[in-house]
C-alpha cells in the first residue's frame, strides 16, 4: 500500500504520468488487499492522473534463495552470505528468521515450500535437482526446507534461481481486464538454444503473450482479441511515450504479428520453460518479414527503440 501510495504522490506532486511494474499482489496473507489497492488507483485516475500499469500471465514470480532469506544474512555479498550459512550459531538465527514476516519473505508468502520451485543451478552436480520444489528436495535429503535452502547456497556457490507461486488465480483474473492494464513479459531476451540451455528461465519468457490469448481471451473468455492487442500494442506504446508504433497506420514503422486466435498457444512450462508458443504465421519488424510460415527468416531488422522526450 505504501508503494503505490508513493507511486501517486509521485505522480501528483511532479505532474507527470507513472507506471505500476509487473503489478501484483503477492503473498497469501496479502490476496485479499487486491480491492483497496485497484480503489486506491482508480480514485487517482478519476483526479486525472495518468496511472497505468502491466503484468505477465502467472501467478509465480522468480527471484533466488536469497528471496527466501532475511537481508541481515546477505550483506557483503555472495561469499560473505555462504560463510554465516556455515556457522552454526548463524543458521539458527537465520532457520528462525526465514520465518519471519518483518521483511519481504519469499519463503512464507507461497504458504509452503511446495510452492517453491528450484529452477537454476550453476553446478552440475545440483542441476538433475532442476525442476524440483524446495519441499521434494528436504525430502529427498531427509532435511528441513529451512536447512535445504542453505545448504543448496553453499553447495551451489550462487543465490539459486526459484520460483515462487505466491499470488492468486482469482486476482490475476480480476487484474486482467483492467482498462488501463498492460502486459509485459518482465524478462531479457532469450534464445531457446546454445549457451542458454545452460540455466532456466521463467516460462514468461517465451509464453506470455501466446499465453493470454490461448487461455484468458479463448479459453476463459476474459476479453475480446481486439483489447487483447491493445493492452500489448497502443497502450504500452502510448505510457512509454513511444512514438510511431503500437498501431496499423500510415507514416508509422511496420511491427505486425500475424496469428490465429483459434491455434495460438504457449507450451513453455516452469519445468521446461524453452519452448516456442505456436500459431503465430508472420512477423514483420519494421517492415521487414522476420518469421514466415511460422519460421524465422534469419532478417534481423531490430533497431533501438527510444522513447518520446518531447
Amino acid at each position: 500500500m505504501e508503494a503505490v501510495d508513493e507511486l501517486i504522490a509521485i505522480a501528483r506532486q511532479a505532474h507527470i504520468p507513472a507506471e505500476i511494474y509487473h503489478f501484483k499482489v503477492a503473498g497469501a496473507k496479502n490476496w485479499s488487499h487486491l480491492p483497496e489497492v485497484l480503489a486506491r488507483i482508480e480514485a487517482a485516475r478519476a483526479q486525472g492522473l495518468q496511472i497505468t500499469a502491466d503484468m505477465y500471465s502467472y501467478i509465480a514470480g522468480e527471484s533466488g534463495l536469497d528471496a527466501a532469506m532475511p537481508p541481515w544474512v546477505q550483506e557483503g555479498g555472495l561469499e560473505e552470505w555462504r560463510k554465516r550459512l556455515q556457522d552454526p550459531a548463524e543458521r539458527k538465527r537465520v532457520r528462525q528468521d526465514m520465518h519471519s514476516d518483518k521483511y519481504d519473505n519469499a519463503f512464507i508468502s507461497p504458504g509452503s515450500p511446495d510452492r517453491i520451485l528450484l529452477t537454476a543451478f550453476k553446478s552440475d552436480k545440483l542441476k538433475p535437482l532442476t525442476g524440483k520444489t524446495l519441499a521434494e528436495i528436504a525430502r529427498l535429503r531427509h532435511s528441513t526446507p529451512e536447512d535445504t535452502a542453505m545448504d543448496l547456497v553453499i553447495e551451489d556457490d550462487s543465490r539459486v534461481g526459484a520460483v515462487y507461486f505466491d499470488m492468486s488465480e482469482d486476482n490475476l483474473a480480476k487484474q486482467i481486464v483492467l482498462p488501463w492494464m498492460s502486459f509485459g513479459a518482465d524478462t531479457d531476451p532469450e534464445g531457446a538454444d546454445s549457451v542458454f540451455l545452460k540455466f532456466s528461465v521463467h516460462p514468461r519468457t517465451f509464453g506470455n503473450f501466446a499465453r493470454v490469448y490461448a487461455r484468458y481471451v479463448r479459453d476463459e473468455k476474459l476479453m475480446t482479441v481486439a483489447e487483447a492487442v491493445r493492452k500489448m500494442t497502443s497502450l504500452p506504446a502510448t505510457n512509454l511515450r513511444i512514438s510511431n508504433r503500437g498501431q496499423l497506420k500510415p507514416g508509422y514503422f511496420a511491427d505486425i504479428a500475424v496469428f490465429d486466435p483459434a491455434t495460438i498457444q504457449d507450451h513453455a512450462t516452469f519445468e521446461n520453460p524453452r519452448q516456442l508458443a505456436t500459431g503465430v504465421s508472420e512477423v514483420f519488424v519494421n517492415g521487414v518479414e522476420v518469421v514466415h510460415n511460422g519460421v524465422h527468416t534469419g532478417a534481423k531488422p531490430g533497431r533501438v527503440v527510444k522513447r518520446d522526450r518531447n
